[in-house]
């Protein structure tokens, strides 16, 4: 005899989740620490990939460029010589640090547990 299915009690979803959302954004390879990087101040493309040593140039691009489309990060050209370009976090992208930094403080507690078995 097969279980009875109970009525999900959570509230419906909207036609976009936001939770999914928000974690595609997040779940891209080196979003979260560029975020971390940005945070600190507009950067630069080289200051970045000295933040972020393993990262390649093509994979930093492409995650900057994404930023940008979504609207996480503003991209300036600075009128310079050589001419230069900052990248910085936008209000929307500001929102985003209180949550990496809950991240981080749970993934310190996952590590510390980790290490004291």
């Amino acid at each position: 005899m097969a279980l009875k299915i109970r009525k999900n009690k959570a509230p419906p979803v909207p036609p976009i989740c936001p939770l999914s959302e928000c974690m595609s954004l997040l779940g891209g390879v080196w979003t979260p620490n560029l975020i971390w990087y940005l945070s600190g101040g507009p950067r630069r493309f080289g200051e970045l990939r000295s933040d972020i040593p393993r990262i390649s140039a093509k994979v930093l691009s492409a995650r900057l460029r994404a930023m940008e489309e979504t609207g996480v990060i503003r991209r300036t050209v600075v009128a310079s010589s050589p001419p230069s370009v900052e990248y910085s976090l936008t209000e929307l992208g500001c929102e985003l640090i209180p949550v990496i930094e809950a991240i981080v403080k749970v993934g310190m507690k996952l590590k510390s547990r980790r290490h004291a078995a």
